[in-house]
């Protein structure tokens, strides 16, 4: 393995690696098999080695009550593992070691593509200034690629900066399944949307970002997964919930034409009808389909709706507060549990931090991704919690736990930066950046994303709060980009492609590579254990799921630790 160059940014922590390259629910499936108790999961997820923790799980669970007092989970958006870590030293199975049968894509009549299709529409088709130079990439400008993945270029060959922003890649339930198709990962082509871009991942350069210095110096995961398949939507609704949304008597509701129809016309088939005019070829265009697909045709929330509470796209006529109930994009209130309501049972106090939300909660943020440039944005979809009846508005539930960040990266403007400065933070913080430093393609870049994260690190590092604190830095989906990994067998809702995830805390091993098992669900898992928490149901269909098809269940993120015990 060869030799890590030294770290570009050496001021960043005051913990110094020690060896990078060392390896250490409804809906459908309530799968037989007895549900794992929390504190064997680590043991069965095996890490690098797939030994047993030589730690008693009563003592992880003492340790973890005595050491771990904050927890922050820092939620950025739509990046998978190869887009940003495919050659990180030390991963289980890294981009460079493939074979071409792990990364030839299929057409959709399941022959292998002789050539990547078009890039269609562009990578950048609008100009951008980055570091003093003009970036505009057109369709034209990168033609005839390989069936292989590449590194994201300009047209001129150069290496495309982490500060242009990409257009967006398609990322919904059905496309990513058809992708991932069993785990063989070879529809990625054929069922996205912008043709050869999918295979697309940041070069060596990569080593440069902030990212990879955490990672270096902190633990890595490479085996993290997002929780659901398809976009931010659902996984934040996993993220909080580990499960969908639903929406009773749909096909009598103002949404009936959301509802998806399948192939077979069964609920649980995850292949949505193709139009009749679909082009047959990926290298003809993206595939066209015979219905919308918000709703499984049992009424499942599987792709982007609107929440029931301002801010949301529409407006009552009756209550300001409130969506309009006769939109077919609005969903109605939500009342199953949340990671939320079992912190608040337990008495662990906890708060949803949000960039721009009083600005979108004013009227003055921008609740629409598809302009460009967004500068603050916000996105509706990406405040799970406001989809639920227990934090409606007026509610003290409401007021107590769904805070507005501010905007911007300093103290003064960014509450959430404020509280960490004050030493304020809850035991428990969710932080959703403002929409254009999240590093959504569409309309956020790598670098802005980058950055920002290393700016809210360095303040949690300086805190008092620091020595007790875990940071969980992930993302919530792969926003369509490519994975090679096959995802484990699981349920109906997942879990979907490979992403990437950081463990950030002076308990973290320290320069890891963590091959266990995880999903997005471990973040609800590592609470669960630490403050002895009610489990969410969907939680536990998951593992069973699982172990149901021969794999272990996700990870607690205990492996990921060094607890003195």
């Amino acid at each position: 393995m060869s030799k890590l160059p030294p770290p570009p940014f050496p001021d960043i922590a005051e913990e110094q690696p020690v060896d990078p390259a060392r390896r250490r629910l409804l809906g459908g499936l309530a799968l037989g098999g007895a549900a794992l108790a929390i504190g064997g999961t680590e043991a069965l997820a095996g890490g690098a080695t797939g030994a047993p923790s030589p730690v008693a799980p009563a003592s992880i669970d003492e340790a973890l009550r005595a050491q771990v007092q904050k927890v922050v989970v820092i939620y950025l958006e739509n990046r998978s593992f190869n887009n940003l870590f495919a050659n990180f030293p030390g991963v289980e199975k890294p981009l460079s070691a493939l074979k071409p049968e792990e990364y030839l894509q299929r057409d959709r009549d399941g022959t292998v593509l002789a050539k990547l299709p078009p890039i269609w529409h562009g990578l950048a088709s609008h100009k951008q200034t980055v570091n003093h130079r003009t970036y505009q990439v057109m369709q034209d400008d990168i033609t005839d690629l390989p069936n292989a993945p590449w590194a994201l270029r300009t047209g001129s060959g150069d290496p495309l900066p982490h500060g242009v922003v990409t257009r967006d890649l398609v990322h919904a339930f059905y496309e990513n399944q058809r992708q991932i198709n069993g785990g063989k990962n070879d529809g990625f082509v054929a069922w996205g949307d912008t043709g050869a871009m999918v295979m697309g991942h940041y070069d060596d350069s990569a080593s440069n970002l902030r990212l990879w210095q955490l990672a270096r110096q902190y633990t890595l995961c490479d085996n993290w997964f997002m929780g659901a398949f398809g976009g931010s939507f659902l996984n934040h609704q996993y993220l909080v919930a580990a499960q969908p949304p639903f929406y009773p008597d749909a096909d009598k509701s103002p949404a009936k034409f959301n509802i998806a129809i399948t192939e077979s016309g069964k609920a649980d088939d995850p292949r949505l009808r193709l139009a009749d005019d679909s082009p047959a070829s990926a290298m003809q265009g993206r595939p066209k389909f015979a219905s919308r697909s918000q709703l499984t045709p049992d009424f499942w929330a599987v792709n982007t709706m609107m929440p029931p509470y301002q801010p949301t796209s529409t407006q009552s006529g009756e209550d300001p507060t409130l969506a309009a109930e006769d939109s077919p994009s609005t969903l109605p209130p939500q009342e199953h549990k949340t990671i939320g309501d079992v912190l608040s049972e337990k008495g662990v106090d906890w708060a949803w931090y949000a960039g721009a939300w009083q600005l979108a909660l004013d009227g003055k943020g921008d609740g629409d991704e598809h302009q460009f440039p967004q500068r603050p944005n916000f996105q509706i979809h990406h405040q799970p919690l406001n989809y639920f009846k227990s934090f409606a508005p007026n509610t003290q539930a409401r007021a107590k736990h769904l805070r507005d960040a501010g905007v911007g990266e300093t103290p003064k403007t960014n509450r959430f930066l404020a509280d960490i400065q004050a030493n304020r933070l809850p035991a428990v913080s969710f932080y959703k950046p403002q929409g254009d430093l999240n590093m959504h393609a569409g309309y956020s870049d790598v670098d802005a994303g980058d950055r920002h994260v290393m700016t809210i690190v360095h303040a949690l590092q300086k805190s008092a709060a620091w020595k007790h604190t875990v940071v969980i830095i992930t993302v919530d989906e792969n926003g369509g980009w490519w994975d090679h990994v096959a995802p484990p067998k699981g349920d109906r809702w997942g879990p979907g492609s490979r992403i990437p995830a950081l463990i950030v805390s002076p308990l973290a091993k320290k320069g890891y590579v963590d091959h266990t098992i995880y999903d997005t669900g471990s973040i609800a898992r590592f609470l669960t254990r630490r403050f002895g928490l009610e489990k969410l149901p969907g939680l536990t269909l998951r593992e069973e799921a699982m172990v149901a098809a021969g794999g272990p269940p996700p990870g607690d993120l205990t492996n990921a630790l060094e607890l003195g015990t």
